[in-house]
């Protein structure tokens, strides 16, 4: 009778401690969660990248691009560059780095060497095919030749916002005339006709 009683006293007291300590294992996981979650909290807020600003305006690299086209019959050299121009206006991004603005120069001349057009260009040729953001905060980056079409000869221009991929295209006609068109690309004019769009230069006319 004896032996029974201290085997349950055994048993009583061992579930105790068990007890006890299955309730300090639990208390220890917590805190080790805890602790576990505040350091992945810290690593977050330490990974933060902070885009920072070049001291000097970024520029394009220049380029020059020449290229013979027949057109309406006839031979013509077609030539387009591109010069980063510090005496433009700087351009600023949203968070203040600064962009030097480019000059494009287009000449077209006849196959016995005579000039049939010429003519620089900048942003504020194609301020009013553009939004207000592209204007503010945008550079003239590209006009490159796509090709001869009928009675005009075609050139892709591009405004677009710097080190990003966010452009507006344009297309750039140049009649047998002499006379210049500027429009939006189709794929992202919503305003309708070329013609609402369109510009001429009748101070350039030369014709063929």
């Amino acid at each position: 009778m004896n032996f029974l009683y201290l085997c349950k006293v055994f048993v009583n007291e061992n579930m105790k401690n068990w007890t006890f300590f299955m309730a300090l294992a639990a208390a220890l996981m917590m805190v080790l969660a805890a602790c576990d979650n505040k350091k992945k909290g810290d690593d977050i807020i330490t990974q933060r990248i902070v885009k920072k600003t070049s001291k000097e305006p970024i520029r394009m690299q220049a380029y020059h691009d020449d290229r013979d086209v027949e057109w309406i019959g006839k031979n013509y050299h077609i030539s387009v560059s591109r010069e980063p121009a510090d005496s433009l206006p700087i351009v600023k991004d949203e968070i203040g780095q600064r962009f030097v603005d480019n000059i494009f120069k287009m000449t077209v001349s006849r196959h016995d060497g005579s000039v049939f057009f010429s003519r620089q260009f900048t942003k504020t040729n194609f301020v009013q095919y553009i939004p207000d953001n592209y204007r503010k905060m945008g550079i003239l980056e590209g006009i490159v030749f796509d090709k001869a079409e009928g009675d005009w000869l075609m050139f892709a221009a591009s405004v677009g916002l710097p080190q990003t991929d966010e452009y507006i295209p344009l297309i750039v006609k140049l009649s047998r005339m002499g006379d210049l068109v500027i429009v939006q690309d189709t794929q992202m004019d919503t305003n309708g006709a070329e013609g609402d769009a369109g510009q001429s230069d009748e101070d350039d006319e030369d014709g063929v």
